[in-house]
Formats: C-alpha cells, sequence, structure tokens
C-alpha cells in the first residue's frame, strides 16, 4: 500500500528564542481545546513541571502534549529556548512535521532562533511564524517581520522555504490574529493554521514496523516509557519487535503497554499506526537513538546527531574536612553510577573517566547546561566537588581551534562604553550595533566561548542588572589568544571551627564575606572577596579577647555588612583554576584544590 497522509494527525514542534513565550502559548493552547474542567485552576507554564523549571523560569526538558481541534489530533512538542538544552530541540524535532516558530514583537529574533530555525529548515520541517507580544507599547512587528525574512533567506535550503504563513498574537492574552486588524478574540486563528500548513504525516500502515525513540521517561508503577513517532508500520501491545542500538546486533524484545498522549495524559490503547506519537513500557534496556522495528524485519533508522559540547567541567568525590555528613551518595561509584546514566536522557553530555580514580571530566552544551545536572544531583542526595568550567580546545587541521559563540547584549545607553570595554578585553568582535530607541542599546559580538566563562554576574553588577545576555555556539575557530581575569582574591580561612561576628568584621576590613556568624568552616574554605588581587588567608573563627575593662556602648552592638549570596551559579562563575565548589544537599561551599597554606606554597614553587 502506497504512502497515504493521515489528515486526522498533525505533528508540530514548538520553537523560539528563550522568553518569546512558547510555554505560554501552549497554555493558551490546552485551555481552549478543553482539556481542562471549566472551574479547574491550572496556573501558568502549566508544562514547565520540574522544578528547576519552575525556579529558574525557563523550558529544560522537551515536553509531549496533544489536543483535539475539529476532530483532527494536535501532537505538540514543546522544546527549551535556551541554547544550553539545544540537544533537547535536535532530537525531538524528528517527530514533528512542522514547527511554530515564536518570535518576541520586540526582541525579533535572536541567536537560539537563528538555531531552532536552522535545525527545523535542515529537516525539511514547514514553519508556521507566529509574532507574539504584539500587544506590548515597544511592539515592532513590521521591523521584525522584515529580520525574519532576511532569516529565512539566509538559512532556507530550498525556494519553498521562503513562503511562511505568520500570525500576531499574545499568547498571555490567549488570542492570535491572521492580520493585526483582525479580531483579538482567541486562537482559533492559529489552530486553523496548524491544521491547513503543517503537513499530515505520511502513512504506510502495512509496511514493517520502524519507529526511533526520542525521549525517555520513568515512573516507579510501569518502570521506563520510550517516547516516540511511528515511522511506518502499526504498533500493538504486547507485539513483539526488534530493537537496534547503533553498533550492536537487533535484539529481539516484546511491548508491554501502548499509550498515546492526550491532554496533558497519557491513554491506554491497543494499536496505533504511522504518523502516531507514542509512548510503550516493557523494553527496560531501550535507549534515545534506538530503533524499534517489526521483529521479522529490523531495519534501523539514522542515528540522532546532535551538536557537540563546547564547555566542560571535573566532577569528583567530595573531599573536604566535611565530607559524608550531609548526602547519602558520596562515594565514586556511585557519583560513576549516576553520570553514565544521566548519558541516556541528555544527548549533549559526554562524560569520561580521568587519571584521578574517583574524577570524571564531564562536558556539556555550556555553563547553565552542566549547572542543571549538578543541582539535580544536589538535590537526589549526591555531594561532589566541582572544577572552574572551561572551553573544550580542540586540534583540527593541525590548527588548534576553540569553539565561538554569537552573543547579543541588550544594554541601557548609559552603560555601553562597560560593555564594549568588558569584550574587547575578552577577543570579542563587535559585529552589530543599533539604538533601539527606548533608551537601550542592541549590542551583538562574536566572542570566543572562553570569553564567556564567568563573566554574566560580573557584567550584570557593572550594568546595575540591566544587561540580557544571550547567545548560541556558532562553530570551532583558531585559539584567539590569552583572556586575562578581573577577578580579585579570595579570603581564605586559615582555622576550623565556627565562625565568629569578631572575625567576620575583621574579614570585612579587607573586603566582603560570603559566610554568617556561626558558620561551620575548615582550613582552605573560601570565606570572602578580597578587595585586592591576592589571596588572604584569614582567621574568621577568631573570638575577641576577654579583659576586665568594660566595652563602651558603641562596642554593644557590632553590624555586619549582610554577606554577599553565593548559589550554585555564582559559585562557578566566582571560580578561579585552583578552586573548587563543594556541592552538598545542604550547602554549597567554595574552597582551594588544596586546602592548607603548607600545600598551596610548596605548588607555587613548583
Amino acid at each position: 500500500m502506497p504512502n497515504t497522509a493521515r489528515q486526522d494527525i498533525r505533528n508540530v514542534a514548538i520553537i523560539a528564542h528563550v522568553d518569546h513565550g512558547k510555554t505560554t502559548l501552549v497554555d493558551g493552547l490546552l485551555k481552549q481545546s478543553h482539556v481542562f474542567r471549566h472551574n479547574q485552576v491550572v496556573g501558568e507554564r502549566i508544562l514547565d513541571s520540574n522544578d528547576q523549571e519552575r525556579e529558574r523560569g525557563i523550558t529544560i526538558l522537551a515536553k509531549n502534549t496533544a489536543i483535539t481541534y475539529e476532530g483532527v489530533k494536535i501532537n505538540v512538542i514543546d522544546t527549551p529556548g535556551h541554547a544550553d538544552f539545544g540537544g533537547e530541540v535536535e532530537r525531538v524535532l524528528l517527530m514533528a512535521d512542522g514547527v511554530l516558530l515564536i518570535v518576541d514583537a520586540v526582541e525579533g529574533p535572536m541567536p537560539q532562533t537563528h538555531f531552532v530555525l536552522k535545525k527545523a529548515l535542515e529537516l525539511d520541517l514547514r514553519p508556521v511564524v507566529v509574532i507574539n507580544k504584539v500587544d506590548r507599547a515597544q511592539s515592532r512587528v513590521n521591523e521584525v517581520l522584515e529580520e525574519l525574512s532576511d532569516l529565512f533567506l539566509e538559512l532556507a535550503t530550498d525556494s519553498d522555504q521562503l513562503e511562511f504563513p505568520v500570525l500576531y498574537a499574545s499568547a498571555r492574552e490567549e488570542w492570535a490574529a491572521r492580520s493585526l486588524d483582525n479580531p483579538r478574540t482567541d486562537l482559533a486563528p492559529l489552530f486553523e493554521a496548524i491544521v491547513e500548513h503543517i503537513p499530515a504525516p505520511q502513512s504506510d500502515p502495512d509496511a514493517p514496523l520502524q519507529l526511533l525513540v526520542t525521549t525517555l521517561d520513568y515512573d516507579s508503577y510501569r518502570g521506563r516509557y520510550a517516547i516516540g513517532r511511528i515511522n511506518r508500520g502499526r504498533l500493538r501491545a504486547g507485539q513483539p519487535v526488534a530493537v537496534l542500538a547503533p553498533d550492536t546486533a537487533p535484539r529481539q524484545a516484546a511491548v508491554g503497554q501502548l499509550y498515546l498522549y492526550q491532554g496533558l495524559s497519557r491513554v491506554e490503547v491497543e494499536e496505533a499506526s504511522a504518523g502516531d506519537i507514542v509512548a510503550l513500557t516493557g523494553l527496560d534496556d531501550v535507549g534515545i537513538g534506538h530503533t524499534i522495528s517489526d521483529a521479522a524485519y529490523p531495519e534501523a533508522l539514522p542515528r540522532i546527531a546532535v551538536t557537540e559540547p563546547t564547555v566542560k567541567m571535573t566532577f569528583g568525590v567530595n573531599t573536604s574536612p566535611f565530607a559524608g555528613r550531609e548526602g547519602t551518595a558520596s562515594t565514586s561509584r556511585k557519583l560513576r553510577e549516576r553520570l553514565f546514566r544521566e548519558l541516556e536522557t541528555n544527548l549533549s553530555l559526554r562524560v569520561r573517566a580521568t587519571e584521578v580514580a574517583d574524577e570524571f571530566e564531564v562536558s556539556g552544551r555550556g555553563e547553565l547546561h552542566l549547572a542543571v545536572l549538578i543541582e539535580e544531583m544536589r538535590r537526589e542526595g549526591y555531594e561532589l566537588q566541582v572544577s572552574r568550567p572551561e572551553a573544550i580546545v580542540k586540534e583540527i587541521d593541525g590548527v588548534r581551534q576553540e569553539p565561538w559563540e554569537r552573543l547579543s547584549v541588550d544594554v541601557a545607553e548609559e552603560h555601553v562604553g562597560t560593555v564594549v570595554e568588558q569584550f574587547g578585553r575578552r577577543q570579542a568582535s563587535m559585529t552589530e550595533m543599533a539604538n533601539e530607541g527606548r533608551g537601550e542599546v542592541h549590542l551583538e559580538f562574536d566572542v570566543p566561548t572562553r570569553g564567556l566563562l564567568g563573566l554574566r554576574a560580573r557584567l550584570l553588577t557593572d550594568t546595575r542588572g540591566t544587561a540580557v545576555l544571550n547567545s548560541v555556539f556558532t562553530g570551532y575557530r583558531p585559539f584567539a589568544g590569552p583572556i586575562g581575569s578581573d577577578r580579585t582574591g579570595a579570603m581564605i580561612a586559615t582555622d576550623s571551627g565556627v565562625a565568629t561576628t569578631y572575625g567576620l568584621m575583621n574579614a570585612q576590613e579587607r573586603g566582603a564575606t560570603i559566610i554568617e556568624p556561626g558558620t561551620l568552616v575548615y582550613e582552605g574554605m573560601i570565606v570572602g572577596v578580597n578587595a585586592r588581587g591576592q589571596d588572604l588567608p584569614i582567621n574568621v573563627c577568631k573570638e575577641k579577647k576577654l579583659t576586665n575593662v568594660r566595652s563602651s556602648t558603641s562596642e554593644i552592638l557590632v553590624r555586619l555588612s549582610p554577606p554577599l549570596q553565593m548559589d550554585l551559579d555564582a559559585a562557578l562563575d566566582f571560580l578561579a583554576e585552583d578552586e573548587l565548589v563543594e556541592v552538598t544537599p545542604k550547602n554549597i561551599r567554595l574552597r582551594k584544590r588544596l586546602l592548607t597554606e603548607t600545600e598551596r606554597s610548596r605548588a607555587r614553587k613548583r
């Protein structure tokens, strides 16, 4: 039987730059498709159910949902917008036939817009463009539409891709329109555009089964779920299948339960056919990139290829004097098992054992990509210590090369000089500068990844929080040369014990502290930031000597300045080469790699 289009299904991925309104738009689609009861309280960013997604306000994991419009089932794939999670986007686009490209009516196309659209057009996915937030006073719809046309002209691989439908929307107000002059009532025009312009999946239900696993999920009742789109044929619950992993012989297995998506739920079914996005159980050893095929005709689909990592860190067993006190998993065996288990679902990650038995080199797409993994492990009860992030330098054709990124910065006019000066010291070259006319300037740079490491927090301080930075990896180029550091020295505890108010008062005469009175400290732990360039050993456990002379009233109450807040992201930004972050379920501490002054002195001499 030849391929026929399944007109009852549309598979669409929603792609955009971070904060352009993807997840909010999905909220509106779910609500207006009557997935929820009339009086049900559902909140905002419904699909961002992960704790870190809620706290950080970004989508980290791609998710599936399904809605029905006038008899057509629309499988919606919500994707991350942050560049560090681009691997999530690359693998789930294989389940789609088209994409909704969401673009902010104020910001226009951003670096990640370029990346996700390029990947979609390479897969020949049909785009529908939604210019979102047109209700904002600063919106510049016509300019953004011109910028989008230029972007399509740059990225299109076929002349047909230069023709794309455009809708105007406010995801927060839950309306879309084909023209700015049309009524702004609901999202019906968007539903109609999806059904009209997103191609229906091609279906050959009588061909041998083929399904590429693009996502894994797990629950304690059913076990592992393999999620993917049926490329051809039919799939039934209990059906014998062949599992084909890269570079291995086919393995015979049998499907357990079979599920389709409806709203936020999975609905168990007996059979599904080509074009359906399904979740199935019973295949405990299956992984992302594996093909599930007909047992009698084992034929693999092309493996999933994702962009290589650009940043690496060392993850090691916690070796501080406080090791083992606050976590439930603190051995090298546990750490190794957890890191290699992460590789099953995190395709952009790489883990390599080092010459040191209890240390592993972990590579990812950026600082945030690795920070999310560290935070997740910390919440699971792991204790570990991590090094400063480093760019991955390669030798290509005999030339030393490093990753480069395209960076966009939006900043208040009065801080433009500060931004340009900072990037000038980091081997960056400015490619664009535009005054948006709102007291804000848009800058674009080509910058080595090394130049961005540890910069974000410093730049936010220097610009009083007005800078918005976004970057995307563009490729490898010849090594740009040395990049200086403007970080000052650290204040290092010389004694173990409990930090006192008196000891911290003395420390604050030299710089800013990062701990409070009553904090347990150990020798070699970093307790503050020195105002000068060199490290400063200091005793923060020192107590005031008692005398028989009564203190004056002014000495009764000692007022300390509030300590600098060092969360995980700030700690990773702060690190020097000879320092580590100690991460436990209860605390995040900064420390020197060598804890005693004697060891550090010997290392300096060597």
